[in-house]
């Protein structure tokens, strides 16, 4: 069949369908009483069937497609009934759209993956054989003995349970926290459906069959159905058949659609005919419940998925392939199978700040595993010379005790040195940030994007919508003689030009009066919408020229799309054909050779004169910061079609009838926000489809470029053309050379004329580039399809919540509600109140660490044994930690983080500033800890006769009691200063701006004292004196004193010394 014949067939349906179905209220009226006739099984058959084979099924067993809409008591031009009663009917017998996520871990089976955890694996071995040796020792004192052996290694144990639990509350709350995300994303996807012969945007999950679906480029097809009507409708199928190459749906070689395809080109409607479970992605997720479920005879039943889907695999093109179908027990992703860009989607959730998180924890473990073991191996060393070799005593059962007691110590120091509090902190503060940023309308679809945030350097920003209102206005216009400024006067010479906008644009696209003020509200294609209202203000009706002219009618649609530029309409008119084409008006008037004037008359255009035209009226316009249109048309004489396929000839020759100025006016808070973001050290990159004198004009508008530029000024803000940047950038074999983008991306500000291509090179090249010294991290903000790889290259993606496409949002890391780009702003705060939340914890515990190990390591070696014993260090590990990591994870976020340089991709995660306090405030623990260690029992005349080595059941030291006590007062106390990680004086700023602070600062100090006084043996304490008591507090506030003495020490004392250096050589 030819393509213009497949056209005419195409509408010819439609067509009849409206004349047999003129009122389908009627007919819903008529069916309402009656049950359905066909079952969701049947319909499932049916599209399992390949697409070519659908609509011969249909007609077979129904009929027409119109006897299939009338047994689903639907009509194929004014859909189902929007009563709510109808929609529950329906939902009720064949289903809801809903394929249920995988269920959340249960808390009892993340306490049994904490349990697993390597070094909780250890403690709990050690507590079971200090238990047991407990057992053995009363066993063999006999039934009168009173030891106290049992305690320490139950209070271990009960030590690890209390990890645990906190472990697995933590990652429970990360769970849900990921579901609240997830639903939030959910209740944000729509889909157009008509229903009662009217457009509404009804939320994916309340789709129901029955319904008719309007997609257009960008949307997820939301469910299994049939298309009823299509203008060039390409679709994406790969996420199912694992082919990449675009399909073409019309209603008679291939009308079968399925849910969670990508539409990439073209608009069209869509009878819908199974959702939910009953789609084929609903059968593939009830296929691996049950794999999961019937663990048992696993291999069986993998065996029969695969009979399963090799069934459902009709051929290559249309059906559904079993590549890459993910059945493991933990699947996230029911309604795809796993596919190349989910492997992307996993490799990048690794963050830049995540990176440098892992790098530093395996440092951190593997010097915390080297002085565990030196502990351990010490404290065995001096035990067996002293006991074996000096004292010459026999070997006894009761030195296994004291063996396990040092590879308990060595434990312990092991699990305190691994920063385990590292990842709570990291899950409270991204959780609490991520809730805070919805208020500021970013909707976080993965939660590593938040901090990543923190070290942006530059943003790639499209400018409609985001940097715009994307409200936009014809302002001036052009008809053949001189440009017209707003407001218009009518003209009967305009109302070709009228038609042509009316009926090349999308019919989605309206203008409807608003019911409060004069502000009309505008749907659908914004440009298109400002050309309507143009229409309608100059008196013109452009619905009534729709009414005349239906879409079904229209013998030829090309669709708008980036490399077009244009969209293009061709009606049937008596004696022949009628071409409309409107779009970028320096493309659509290098395609006209005629010009009509504006008292009607036709003359021919030169290539002078279209030169004329574009400087004189385009640039113009454009230089004006106005997006310029051009509409044409042409008629085509004859009774014989021409080929409708070939494009570049149909739409050629064409006569211009009109351009059109529009404005779309800058939002008035983004020159701030651009300002802002260029003081934080961000830089602001606008790439964008429009004219380079418009994007030129625009940005100038923004600050993106300074008003008053000068020939410098103009050599560090580069205005390029797509066409130009790729000329410059790509060589002959189609590859980037990353030398030659060096040279311009640094001085680029502005993209214009880009394509989709041009924004994923530019990206990519500024992500893999090492011109600067700590690496460039790329926030990316886009709408569109295409837009696609451009955003899940970048480091954090950014699509719009109003204007974004669905492919655009299921492929970003962040939706911005409200498209603004000072919620972009909002979101480098919060990334980078992220990095700093964290790196105060990491100040925080690095200090504790260092000070643990160093009394741990110098006392092993100088009395071998350690005064801070296995169940005082868990308890500094697990309660220090946790309160400690949800004081500084709820800190708020200040505009004084606004005003610092990013960190970049490369930079060191600990500052020069954070390695100085945590040494310097780990040096003063450690020296307060050792003479309270060596001078203690003279100072407070407290003389204990220990043994080398730790007994198990002999009573706490009072001596070691200080230690720890003191080493939890100057740790509670160093908490306020770890606030500080910028060299900041007053350690009390803002303190009482997070409640939560003072309020946990408080809890420790209450628990440390009834840890002391209480604990006894179980905690291995003894009670303190109130002078002991008064140490500890002396030393704690002595850290806050301290600090101060710190902050006098030079950061950068080399480069200062090389400075003075130079002075001394240049004045001599």
């Amino acid at each position: 069949m030819c393509p213009y014949t497949r056209c005419q067939s195409d509408n010819a349906f439609m067509r009849r369908m409206s004349s047999l179905a003129k009122d389908g209220n009627d007919v819903l009226i008529d069916v309402l009483a009656r049950n359905f006739e066909i079952s969701a099984e049947t319909l499932c058959r049916l599209l399992k069937l390949p697409g070519q084979d659908v609509r011969a099924k249909v007609e077979d067993d129904y009929g027409s497609v119109l006897d299939l809409c009338t047994s689903l008591q639907t009509s194929p031009i004014n859909g189902i009934s929007a009563e709510a009663d109808e929609v529950s009917r329906r939902t009720n017998f064949y289903g809801p759209n809903v394929i249920p996520v995988r269920k959340p871990k249960t808390f009892a089976k993340l306490m049994w993956m904490a349990l697993k955890e390597p070094t909780l694996i250890i403690l709990e071995i050690a507590a079971v054989v200090s238990l047991c040796l407990a057992i053995w020792n009363s066993f063999r004192a006999g039934a009168d003995s009173s030891s106290h052996d049992w305690i320490e290694g139950l209070a271990i144990a009960i030590g690890v349970l209390v990890i645990v639990l906190v472990s697995a509350a933590n990652d429970y709350g990360k769970e849900r926290q990921f579901q609240v995300l997830q639903n939030k994303v959910r209740e944000e996807h729509r889909i157009s459906v008509i229903r009662n012969g009217v457009a509404v945007a009804v939320p994916v999950q309340n789709l129901v069959v029955g319904d008719l679906c309007q997609l257009k480029y960008g949307d997820i097809v939301p469910a299994d159905g049939l298309v009823l009507q299509s203008h060039e409708l390409m679709l994406d199928e790969s996420s199912l058949t694992g082919e990449s190459d675009p399909v073409r749906k019309d209603a008679d070689i291939d009308c079968k659609l399925l849910s969670g395809t990508h539409v990439i080109e073209g608009s069209g409607k869509m009878l819908v005919l199974a959702v939910g479970l009953n789609s084929q992605t609903g059968s593939i997720y009830k296929m691996l419940g049950v794999v999961r479920e019937k663990k048992a005879s696993k291999v069986k039943k993998e065996t029969d998925v695969k009979k399963q889907v090799a069934m459902i695999v009709v051929d290559g093109k249309h059906g559904i392939t079993g590549n890459g179908l993910k059945t493991s027990e933990d699947s996230d992703v029911p309604l795809h199978a796993e596919k190349a860009d989910d492997i992307e989607r996993k490799q990048k959730n690794h963050s830049v700040f995540q990176n440098k998180l892992n790098i530093m924890a395996y440092k951190i473990g593997l010097l915390g595993f080297v002085c565990a073991s030196a502990t351990s191996t010490i404290i065995i060393v001096r035990f067996c010379v002293n006991n074996y070799g000096i004292l010459k005593k026999p070997w006894r059962t009761e030195d296994i005790t004291t063996i396990m007691d040092a590879i308990v110590v060595g434990i312990t120091i092991l699990v305190s040195a691994i920063p385990e509090g590292l990842p709570l902190a990291v899950t409270l503060t991204l959780a609490f940030s991520a809730k805070k940023m919805m208020a500021d309308k970013n909707l976080v679809r993965h939660l590593f994007a938040c901090e990543t945030m923190g070290c942006a350097t530059t943003i790639c920003s499209d400018k409609t919508g985001t940097l715009t209102t994307n409200r936009m206005t014809v302002t001036e216009a052009w008809f053949g003689d001189k440009i017209r400024h707003a407001p218009f006067e009518s003209s009967t010479y305009h109302k070709l030009a009228y038609e042509a906008i009316a009926i090349n644009s999308g019919y989605a696209s309206e203008v409807v009066p608003s019911l409060i003020g004069d502000m009309a509200e505008q749907r659908g294609n914004k440009t298109e919408c400002a050309l309507l209202q143009f229409v309608s203000s100059v008196g013109g009706d452009y619905s009534a020229i729709r009414v005349a002219h239906p879409e079904e009618s229209f013998v030829k649609v090309y669709t708008f799309n980036s490399s077009r530029k244009s969209m293009t309409t061709v009606i049937a008119i008596p004696g022949g054909w009628r071409v409309f084409c409107k779009g970028a008006a320096e493309i659509v008037l290098a395609k006209c050779r005629s010009l009509r004037k504006e008292d009607g008359s036709l003359t021919d255009m030169t290539e002078k004169e279209a030169a004329s035209i574009s400087q004189q009226v385009i640039t113009a316009m454009a230089s004006n910061g106005l997006r310029t249109i051009c509409v044409a048309c042409k008629d085509i004489v004859g009774t014989v079609p021409p080929n409708f396929d070939d494009e570049a000839k149909v739409v050629d020759g064409l006569t211009c009838l009109a351009i059109f100025g529009i404005e779309d006016p800058v939002r008035p808070e983004v020159p701030k926000a651009i300002q802002r973001c260029q003081q934080a050290g961000v830089t602001v990159r606008m790439v964008t489809g429009d004219n380079v004198n418009t994007a030129r004009a625009i940005a100038r508008k923004c600050g993106i470029i300074p008003t008053g530029e000068t020939d410098m000024d103009h050599e560090k803000s580069l205005v390029l053309e797509g066409q130009e940047f790729n000329s410059l950038v790509v060589d002959k074999s189609g590859r980037i050379d990353q030398d030659k983008l060096d040279l311009i991306w640094p001085r680029l500000r502005v993209l214009a004329r880009s394509t989709p291509k041009d924004k994923f090179t530019l990206v990519e090249g500024i992500i893999n580039s090492k011109v600067s010294k700590h690496r460039e991290v790329v926030a990316v903000t886009g709408d569109g399809t295409n837009d696609a790889p451009a955003l899940k290259k970048a480091d954090v993606g950014f699509a719009m919540g109003m204007a974004g496409t669905d492919v655009a949002k299921e492929a970003s890391d962040i939706i911005i509600t409200d498209d603004n780009f000072s919620s972009i702003v909002k979101a480098i705060m919060w990334g980078r109140n992220i990095y700093d939340n964290v790196a105060k914890f990491l100040q925080f515990q690095l200090t504790v660490n260092v000070a643990a190990l160093s009394v741990a390591i110098i006392a092993a070696c100088s009395i071998g044994d350690t005064p801070l014993k296995a169940v005082p260090m868990l308890w500094v590990n697990m309660i220090q930690d946790t309160l400690g990591s949800l004081a500084l994870a709820t800190e708020p976020p200040g505009q004084a983080l606004l005003e610092r340089k990013p960190y970049g991709r490369k930079k060191r995660l600990i500052s020069t500033t954070i390695g100085r306090n945590i040494l310097g405030q780990g040096i003063y623990q450690s020296v307060v800890l050792l003479c309270i260690l060596y001078c203690g029992p003279a100072y407070f005349d407290v003389y204990e006769k220990r043994e080398i080595g730790h007994v198990v059941g002999q009573s706490p030291s009072q001596i070691y009691t200080l230690v720890f006590n003191t080493l939890v007062i100057m740790t509670s106390f160093n908490l306020i200063n770890a606030r500080c990680i910028h060299n900041e004086v007053n350690v009390f700023k803002g303190i009482f701006s997070n409640l939560y602070f003072p309020v946990l600062w408080t809890v420790m100090l209450i628990t440390q004292v009834i840890v002391v006084e209480v604990g006894g043996i179980a905690f291995s304490t003894a009670p303190l004196t109130a002078e002991m008591w008064g140490v500890s507090l002396f030393f704690g506030v002595g850290s806050l004193l301290w600090y101060q003495v710190l902050r006098l020490l030079p950061i950068k004392w080399r480069k200062q010394r090389t400075t003075l250096s130079a002075v001394k050589i240049r004045s001599s």
